[in-house]
């Protein structure tokens, strides 16, 4: 697809005016310490693996309202730790599969935990196993519209909130370092990413991987394609709602919620992206609240820089944790 967004240079100053809601903060205080109060311990059953060298484990954890999140939980094997550890988010529709299907971080000698996404799990890889018990009223196929017009029954709002308890529960294991936790994802799991870090402190590291749910309303009409192309059959067919969907989507927006983290971050983009458009990334990391780094990939699309961009991330990482 040929670039379609702004040029490079303007991407990189690109700082855009994102609405914000009044009590933006409130509402995420709120919401967070409801769930954190009713949360129980994590849970970890070590499984049979062929991993031979590595210790693998089931991972359940309690996300929004109580509710059981599934996840897996993979270290070194035979470690006792406190082992630098990475939170994993994962992108739209897929499950949380099978623990060998992912294993670069614990093979490189951290604590890797990977969330399972609420409802996901049932159109690419491997099955997905987490309910999403939450009735959310009429939306139109896929999870963006799922409760868009109430940012208390919005999709995610569940979401978001997992992710940000996740963290806590891989804080409260022995093998962690609590001190020494980043988070990362790519497409949805780099804009979840991007949510643990403006819900959370204390992480050493952030890595958005050509992230999604960014400046919803650039992004909403610019590209064709799903899932940002969900809100606008949506509006299609719900006339007249935009306004109350998109003060929902403010609580949502990865800009927003960049705005409010506080440790390092490395972004990646992909320049002719036409899934999560280059502009809306970098309207996220332009105003990010902490030191950013954005890598670039000119001529790639949302599937950025794959295997060479996790060669950067590690790096980075490693660097992060060297420098203490």
């Amino acid at each position: 697809m040929p670039r379609f967004d702004l040029p490079p240079e303007e991407l990189r100053t690109y700082c855009p005016d994102v609405a914000e809601p009044a009590d933006f903060d409130e509402f995420w205080q709120r919401t967070l310490e409801a769930s954190r109060a009713i949360a129980k311990p994590p849970i970890l059953t070590r499984i049979e693996s062929p991993l031979t060298v590595f210790d693998v484990y089931d991972l359940r954890f309690s996300g929004f309202a109580g509710d059981e999140v599934h996840g897996w939980f993979v270290v070194p094997a035979g470690v006792s730790g406190p082992l630098p550890t990475v939170v994993e988010y994962n992108g739209y529709g897929g499950g949380r599969g099978l623990p060998h299907e992912r294993l670069p971080w614990a093979a490189s000698g951290y604590a890797w935990a990977f969330m399972d996404t609420r409802g996901q799990g049932s159109v690419w890889g491997t099955e997905g196993v987490t309910p999403d018990p939450h009735g959310t009223g009429p939306s139109a196929p896929g999870f963006m519209t799922r409760g868009i017009e109430d940012p208390e029954a919005y999709y995610y709002r569940r979401v978001f909130t997992d992710a940000a308890l996740l963290i806590d529960a891989v804080r409260a294991l022995d093998v962690v370092d609590a001190d020494r936790v980043a988070v990362v994802g790519g497409s949805q799991g780099g804009g979840i990413a991007i949510a643990a870090a403006g819900l959370s402190r204390g992480l050493v590291g952030v890595m958005p991987d050509v992230p999604f749910l960014c400046h919803f309303a650039r992004a909403v009409g610019l590209t064709d394609r799903d899932p940002y192309n969900e809100v606008v059959r949506y509006l299609s067919v719900h006339r007249g709602a935009d306004e109350r969907v998109f003060r929902t989507l403010s609580y949502f927006d990865g800009v927003n919620l960049a705005k409010r983290a506080t440790a390092p971050a490395l972004f990646s983009v992909g320049l002719m992206d036409p899934i999560c458009p280059p502009s809306t990334v970098y309207a996220a990391a332009n105003h990010y609240g902490a030191v950013v780094d954005v890598v670039e990939y000119a001529f790639n699309e949302h599937e950025g820089g794959q295997g060479v961009h996790w060669q950067r991330q590690a790096a980075w990482l490693g660097a992060r944790l060297a420098a203490g």
